[in-house]
């Protein structure tokens, strides 16, 4: 995705060539390396992460520092908000330091990256930026690569108390009661309710409109520019313009959308995300669905 950020509006997201610029100019952020694929558990991650990452990047497990525990009811669903604590210390740990710019990315297609830029944002770093297309498109870029863990010492981030910025079950309700428009991230048909084979309940949120995360990259796993991302939009029954919620399956593709929209400047500034989606959604059978 190409982007034109001004000073007042900076782009989420940076591209390889750009990032390779800011390392030799001695600007380097912080590095994470959000490796992560449903499923996949956090060894499969952490050993794909040592196999290769960006030079001085440090790992960030998505299950255990981007998520707390999953409550024995389902109640705040498959990846429940983390807290500020766990996820502070993980951020330490991993080495970023206060007041540090961080880029935080994936393989390919930045849903751990997303989780990660709207975890973090979340918590009061502002200076958190996506790289455009994970490891992926820094290999393309003819971009070095190093193999094994990285000694990034102890940093010392101080976190806020959590911005307003997501939404739970009464707030989507009542964010629907006011007519305002609510995307489902998931794939199309677990949308429609087929094919279910993650959550217990097939089906969706009444009122919500399908915009799958994965259909706003490209090929190359880079995200869509502002038109064809407006037109995906338009073509799903939604106003471009328009406050935004969004919701996933467990909030990671959620977040996916999310990023896209604000980095094509598009659903009338950061959307709302409702963190639990429709694995804590349906933890109530009271709830209805469609």
């Amino acid at each position: 995705m190409t982007t034109d950020p001004s000073p007042a509006t900076p782009s989420p997201l940076v591209t390889a060539p750009a990032l390779a610029d800011e390392h030799a100019a001695g600007a380097a952020p912080a590095l994470l390396d959000v490796r992560w694929s449903l499923g996949a558990g956090t060894a499969a991650n952490r050993a794909a992460y040592l196999e290769g990452h960006l030079p001085g990047a440090a790992f960030l497990d998505l299950e255990q520092a981007l998520s707390d525990p999953v409550s024995p009811d389902g109640r705040g669903g498959r990846h429940p908000l983390p807290s500020r604590t766990r996820v502070q210390e993980a951020l330490r740990t991993a080495g970023v330091r206060e007041d540090a710019p961080v880029v935080v990315y994936d393989a390919r297609t930045s849903l751990g990256a997303a989780r990660a830029w709207w975890v973090l944002r979340h918590y009061g770093i502002s200076d958190v930026r996506v790289l455009d297309g994970g490891l992926e498109a820094w290999r393309a870029a003819g971009l070095a690569v190093e193999e094994g863990p990285v000694d990034t010492g102890v940093g010392d981030v101080v976190l806020g108390p959590g911005e307003d910025d997501l939404l739970d079950a009464e707030g989507v309700r009542r964010w629907l009661a006011a007519d305002r428009q609510l995307l489902d991230a998931r794939p199309a048909d677990r949308y429609r309710g087929e094919n279910e084979v993650i959550d217990p309940v097939a089906g969706h949120i009444p009122g919500a409109l399908s915009l799958p995360a994965l259909s706003l990259l490209a090929e190359d796993g880079t995200f869509l520019p502002a038109p064809a991302l407006r037109t995906l939009l338009e073509q799903a029954g939604a106003d471009p313009d328009a406050a935004t919620a969004v919701y996933c399956g467990s909030g990671v593709q959620a977040a996916h959308a999310a990023l896209a929209l604000e980095a094509a400047g598009l659903g009338a500034g950061r959307s709302a995300v409702y963190v639990g989606s429709w694995s804590d959604w349906i933890s109530d059978p009271g709830r209805p669905t469609a």
